[in-house]
């Protein structure tokens, strides 16, 4: 039988996975309406991100009650503080997501600049990304999240090839500069979730392996090396 501590676990999981869920559909949303210039489905996107900001009040109190009452110690007291920082960068993703709604909102006054093909990839790469950064939160799995920082790179390259090729448009043209500026705007933001999602996937690691990887690339390109006193055979939480 569950105790209270891990039923209230289980609900700060179910609240992070809403907000994954609510954040994931902010970056679908908002990239839809881009390709599809669909300014009622980018005004939406921006409402909705109302729920988000309540939802991350709502487990960061909840979090702190959990530290407050219980006390936790090793796998459950790594589990609430990466739950914390995932919450912090979800919150940060639908932010990401509103700047590129508005950035729509505007360019849908104007024509077209050009087809939209490495943006629409980009978020693609991007939504995979948090599908998997959370399936790894869920599962404890520490390779699904290494994987996640490691697709970051695909998203760089891609963030410099759109600023490359609009800055083509706007050195040819004059005229093309303020919607070529709103793109630029729109792939950086999509830059941004993916390292936010990336700090979510080093969070997992932490949580599973109680290792550090922050600032340290060569860690997410291969696997640590096992200790000595076994410390990083702690099981995850949702085991």
């Amino acid at each position: 039988m569950e105790t209270r501590f891990q039923q209230e676990l289980n609900q700060l999981k179910e609240n992070l996975l809403k907000m994954a869920g609510l954040a994931e559909r902010a970056i679908s949303n908002a990239i839809e309406a881009l390709v599809k210039r669909d300014t009622s489905l980018a005004e939406r996107t921006i409402a909705e991100d109302e729920k988000i900001n309540k939802l991350e009040l709502v487990i960061d109190d909840w979090c702190l009650k959990l530290l407050a009452l219980h006390q936790p110690m090793a796998a459950d007291l790594r589990f609430i503080t990466s739950a914390m920082r995932i919450n912090t960068e979800l919150e940060r993703i639908g932010d990401l997501s509103v700047n590129i709604a508005e950035r729509v909102v505007s360019l849908n006054q104007e024509p077209q600049l050009k087809p939209y093909i490495d943006i629409p990839r980009m978020a693609e790469i991007t939504k995979g990304m948090v599908k998997d950064v959370l399936d790894a939160f869920v599962k404890g799995d520490a390779d699904l999240a290494r994987s996640v920082c490691e697709r970051d790179d695909e998203v760089d390259a891609l963030n410099d090839q759109v600023f490359r090729e609009l800055l083509t448009y706007m050195m040819s043209d004059p005229k093309t500069i303020t919607r070529a500026v709103h793109l630029i705007i729109v792939s950086r933001c999509l830059e941004r979730i993916a390292d936010h999602t990336t700090n979510i996937a080093e969070g997992v690691i932490f949580m599973v392996k109680a290792l550090v990887i922050k600032h340290h690339a060569d860690a997410i390109a291969r696997p640590e090396k096992k200790s000595k006193e076994g410390k990083d055979r702690e099981k995850p939480i949702s085991e």
